[in-house]
């Protein structure tokens, strides 16, 4: 079941052998849920320097993402944040078992609000909104805890595994406004028209949407250009937003940032190199919260080699 389908999520589509070992991760999650906030996410930290010994070729493709990004750090300093990294990956799968069965009343007192303001100013002037994000290991927390605040919807992008697919779906789907998959453009399109404020995501490649090269924290990356595209059909502003967690082990903090200026400036170019600004500039503040993991920079302009080869 993928995100366009209209169907709940019925456990016994799920019993073939093939299914078990998620069906006992979703389990261990469950019961993760029944512990306080510190104690969930002190197993998460845990489960994130798991990960880290068994990654194998990811670390590597960490390694090569923060050498490029960050030629001026040394070694020692980026081999700290590849292991921030982790720990925050093993958080973020313990945070899902929070946004899937913990109550509003136990997640706000875990988060702050910043920033609103920005949002309820475009609202008001009768334009849309799209909330500007990243591939942070805050991204589901960070959904969850916004939708405290407000309703709004987000784009979906289909999971390799159908019982983890089905079952994100239903458990997003009980919280957002709408999940809308990333090939239903014209239900998102309403959306945004709707003045339902769209999270959206431009900062991994996607090597078969239409994409140009803008630098991503100094390196030329594919970016896709929907996002201009989206903000010019509908009129909508393009909003930072990002997800924040505090040092202190406390919550969250949650940040809307104003309009990015003179955007859609008409230069799909430039467009893209404005966003991938403003997602990096995040990244620069908070580098072991992003996920690095993921080989940002696979595609490259034409006649240069692989930087993962």
């Amino acid at each position: 079941m993928g995100a366009d389908s209209s169907v709940s999520f019925r456990a016994r589509d799920y019993l073939s052998p093939k299914y078990w070992p998620m069906w006992i991760i979703i389990g261990l999650l469950r019961l993760v849920a029944f512990l306080p906030y510190s104690a969930a996410i002190g197993i998460g930290s845990l489960l994130g320097g798991l990960i880290y010994f068994v990654s194998g070729s990811k670390n590597r493709i960490v390694d090569t993402n923060l050498r490029i990004c960050f030629p001026d750090k040394p070694v020692e300093e980026r081999e700290r944040i590849k292991r921030a990294c982790y720990r925050n990956i093993g958080i973020s799968v313990v945070e899902m078992a929070l946004c899937w069965w913990w109550p509003d009343r136990r997640l706000q007192p875990l988060v702050e609000l910043e920033g609103k303001e920005h949002l309820d100013a475009v609202l008001d002037s009768g334009r849309g909104a799209i909330l500007l994000s990243g591939h942070f290991t805050s991204l589901e927390i960070g959904g969850r805890l916004l939708a405290l605040y407000l309703p709004f919807q987000c784009m979906y992008r289909t999971q390799r595994n159908a019982l983890f697919d089905s079952y994100l779906y239903t458990r997003r789907s009980g919280y957002l406004a709408a999940v809308v998959s990333r090939k239903d453009t014209r239900r998102l399109i309403r959306g945004i028209r709707d003045k339902i404020p769209t999270w959206y995501a431009p900062d991994q490649d996607f090597r078969r949407e239409r994409n140009v090269f803008a630098p991503f924290l100094g390196v030329q990356a594919a970016t896709i250009t929907a996002g201009s595209r989206l903000a010019q059909t509908t009129g909508a502003a393009m909003l930072p937003y990002y997800p924040e967690r505090k040092l202190d082990g406390s919550g969250y903090v949650l940040r809307i940032g104003p309009p990015l200026e003179n955007f859609p400036s008409g230069d799909v170019v430039e467009d893209a190199a404005a966003i991938n600004r403003s997602i990096g500039e995040f990244v620069r503040l908070h580098p072991e919260n992003y996920m690095w993991i993921h080989p940002r920079f696979r595609t490259r302009p034409p006649g240069e080699a692989s930087v993962y080869a």
